[in-house]
């Protein structure tokens, strides 16, 4: 199915090195791991402190909708303040999803009332930004999304016409929502192929940042799993084997985990923790570009 993919993605221009003595280009590639990737808001937060402006962004699944923010050119700030007062409010989150069931029996009967039933756009659409642009090409930074082409077995890249379709497919987790049709194909979590998708990045900048929140299954290795931790608590193993390929074959030139504990993939009610376990990576960062910076200045 390399085709579908290709018909998807537009090439993005590479971009020379930086001329000696210039600041580095800079693509960050946020990664799929759902309430655990409130942790990104850290990263955007603090390349907003050093004057940081990405030339390009990638994202799957949370990473995806945290990407879109920044790239639409939302500060960190004001997609903390935003994630806190939806996601990470029980009333505001009731509110919403109220505001989505279906309005007669019938449609109860014929799409269902289950969080997995709903239209995963529409879900999108009711918590996300208003101002939020439509389009890939009307995103002041350039952005590409992954989705998991379920039956072609394959990640496709998008980075161009409707946005909000693009990030639905590149965050229908499995076991929590449908499959999303995309370009006439059954799209899921762009974390199944590619949980954090910097590969797509490396040539378009001088430094890849890529974020891992996928998390993996904790405990004192004695409690047996529950069915529902058993199915994330896999599909985490999973992915953190992908990875750790990925790591060996092509690492970008920095490459963070922040901590998000035993987050579930579905507990941003918890918002407010997360983003507390998990405010060291600003350092790791600040630490890592210094480091990186540098050594391209005295190259």
């Amino acid at each position: 199915m390399k085709q579908q993919a290709e018909k998807t993605t537009t090439e993005l221009p590479a971009v020379q090195d930086a001329p000696k003595g210039s600041l580095p280009r800079i693509a960050v590639a946020f990664g799929g791991g759902g309430a655990r990737g409130l942790a990104h808001i850290h990263v955007i937060e603090t390349l907003d402190e050093l004057g940081i402006r990405p030339v390009a962004i990638s994202g799957s699944s949370i990473g995806a909708i945290m990407g879109a923010g920044m790239a639409a050119g939302m500060p960190g700030e004001a997609i903390r303040e935003h994630a806190l007062v939806t996601v990470g409010n029980k009333t505001a989150v009731v509110s919403r999803l109220w505001g989505l069931r279906p309005q007669t029996v019938r449609d109860a009967v014929a799409n269902g009332v289950r969080i997995g039933q709903f239209n995963l756009e529409r879900i999108l659409k009711a918590f996300l930004p208003a101002d939020l642009p439509e389009r890939f090409e009307d995103l002041p930074i350039p952005m590409t999304v992954t989705a998991t082409d379920y039956y072609g077995q394959n990640e496709v890249l998008v980075n161009e016409g409707a946005l909000f379709p693009a990030l639905a497919a590149s965050s229908a987790i499995p076991a929590v929502f449908m499959p999303v049709r995309l370009y006439g194909r059954v799209m899921i979590d762009g974390g199944i192929s590619n949980p954090v998708p910097y590969e797509c990045l490396m040539d378009l900048a001088d430094i890849v940042i890529g974020i891992d929140v996928v998390g993996a299954p904790e405990g004192d290795g004695t409690h047996i799993p529950n069915r529902m931790e058993s199915i994330f608590g896999s599909g985490q193993l999973m992915m953190q084997t992908a990875i750790s390929l990925k790591l060996r074959l092509q690492p970008p030139h920095i490459f963070l985990r922040p901590a998000v504990g035993r987050t579930g993939v579905m507990d941003f009610l918890k918002a407010r923790e997360v983003l507390a376990m998990s405010e060291g990576v600003k350092d790791e960062l600040k630490y890592a570009l210094d480091r990186e910076i540098e050594a391209r200045l005295q190259a």
